[in-house]
């Protein structure tokens, strides 16, 4: 592992973060808040500093092809964690305590839509624009945005890429030649859609600042809103169903969503496995849930399938909206809310969670298990799109899946010990994860988790920031090979790998 490749790449990606913690200073001037854009301006200062302190020679830059792939999910985690530290001074200012600051950082930058907040009375707009921005930054992964505009990156760039988006690794994935091209080509699509998104909205009468905060939490699939009541407030509007609508398309894969859009291929729809599986889905459990409901008599049929298809796609995608308290729901229509936790949408879109594609391959696994039972010698092939899947990534696809389920139960029976409450630990410890957000109980839709307990805290702030990063860098840490290259640093002269 060579420090001064990971020192030099986060000091770029500082400086540009520097430029973007700007953005929230503008909004302050415009909307008229002369004493929100310090805390913003000082942050972009700290980055800009910091990103000098770690600046190196130039001729590093040129040397970034040959990074490994373990110095890529460093600078992945290491700028992860200090943009997060960065976004969480900001929320310091405005008087949150530092650990409730870094959980609503944390939450933003990871797209999981949890919030400590209460009375939002009590803060200015303008970080209420900034939570959303930087849910919006994370959706497809802020490292990917910096990797789109610094070409220099190369194959470093791509292994970052995979860090964050592995369903471009595939082969159909590759969208242009180069992954600064494919990053911008997916960056022009997300940011097309939420500004076709923030159009529709105005035009149905969402105020402007609403439909700003709202378009970029929805495409963003993070869900924390500018309104203290979310967008409950909107729940008889025709805005309902244009948020609903780019919910969906948030955690539908936006690779496949270029062949539709850009190369005009509609039948790739009709083709990939895993968006059939998404959208049976997302159709099943609305039908089952509306039916619970009715039966129940909690709604008519007709509102039954308009809040169910909402809170489904809403709970699938991550991002956690809600258009009515689903706290009040049955307990079949929640405990069918709660198994969607599980599952999240699409690789390489938005959502978090553990993605379709992985279970679908999870399932064909079992279903070859069972064959293997009655015909021991049979050859029986994984296929995804067709194409066969190498037993090296399905070994990696189930490792992957049983080490997710086993930090949810270690984090959820944690939770639970700490908390005292069963409902309260284990939804918390999935909604995080899974970068979901709302869970059930006083951290339902229209609660928070402010009441938590310090150490509860702490283990969502893990949940969030390893569940966005796909446990990779994560799990890396666990791998004897890791600490043996830091010894080989440590025990090196530093000022000569710097």
């Amino acid at each position: 592992m060579n420090l001064r490749y990971i020192l030099n790449i986060v000091s770029l990606i500082l400086k540009y973060m520097a430029i973007v913690m700007l953005v929230p200073c503008i909004c302050a001037f415009i909307i008229k808040e002369t004493n929100a854009w310090q805390p913003f301006a000082a942050a972009s200062i700290i980055a800009l500093v910091i990103s000098i302190i770690f600046k190196s020679d130039k001729e590093i830059t040129d040397e970034i092809d040959n990074m490994t792939r373990a110095e890529a999910l460093t600078i992945v985690m290491v700028t992860w964690v200090i943009i997060s530290l960065l976004s969480a001074a900001t929320f310091v200012y405005f008087g949150l305590s530092p650990i409730d600051a870094l959980f609503e950082s944390v939450s933003g930058i990871t797209t999981t839509g949890a919030t400590v907040l209460s009375d939002f009375s009590l803060y200015p707009k303008t970080m209420f624009f900034w939570r959303s921005f930087s849910q919006w930054l994370g959706g497809m992964g802020i490292l990917v945005l910096f990797i789109a505009i610094l070409p220099k990156f190369a194959v470093a760039g791509r292994q970052m890429f995979l860090a964050e988006s592995p369903g471009a690794s595939s082969t159909d994935s590759k969208l242009t030649p180069r992954i600064r091209q494919t990053a911008a080509a997916l960056w022009g699509i997300y940011f097309a859609l939420t500004l076709i998104e923030f159009i529709a909205l105005l035009y149905f009468g969402m105020p402007v600042f609403d439909a700003v905060c709202t378009s970029l939490s929805t495409l963003s699939g993070g869900g924390l809103s500018n309104l203290s009541q979310g967008i409950i407030v909107y729940a008889q509007s025709k805005c309902l169903w244009v948020i609903a609508l780019f919910m969906f398309l948030s955690g539908t894969n936006f690779a496949l969503q270029y062949k539709v859009y850009v190369k005009r291929n509609f039948l790739a729809l009709f083709k990939d496995d895993e968006f059939k599986s998404y959208v049976f889905i997302v159709l099943a459990f609305t039908i089952f849930i509306a039916v619970t409901l009715t039966t129940h008599h909690i709604y008519d049929f007709a509102k039954s399938l308009k809040e169910a298809f909402f809170q489904v796609v809403s709970i699938i995608t991550t991002t956690g909206f809600a258009s009515v308290d689903y706290n009040q729901w049955n307990l079949r229509a929640k405990l069918l809310l709660f198994l969607l936790m599980f599952t999240g949408a699409s690789i390489g879109s938005a959502a978090g969670g553990v993605k379709l594609l992985r279970l679908v391959l999870i399932f064909k696994y079992l279903r070859r298990q069972i064959a293997k039972i009655h015909h021991p010698n049979g050859v029986y092939p994984i296929k995804i799109n067709k194409v066969i899947v190498s037993e090296d990534v399905v070994r990696q696809i189930v490792s992957f899946v049983i080490f997710y389920y086993v930090i949810f139960g270690v984090s959820a029976v944690l939770m639970v010990y700490i908390e005292q409450n069963t409902i309260v630990g284990t939804t918390a410890a999935i909604a995080t994860l899974g970068n979901v957000g709302p869970g059930f109980g006083v951290i339902g839709p229209m609660g928070n988790y402010g009441s938590l307990e310090f150490l509860s805290k702490c283990i969502c702030i893990f949940n969030m920031l390893i569940g966005r990063l796909e446990l990779i860098p994560f799990l890396a840490l666990f791998h004897p090979d890791f600490w043996y290259l830091k010894r080989t640093i440590k025990n090196s002269k530093i000022k000569k790998a710097i």
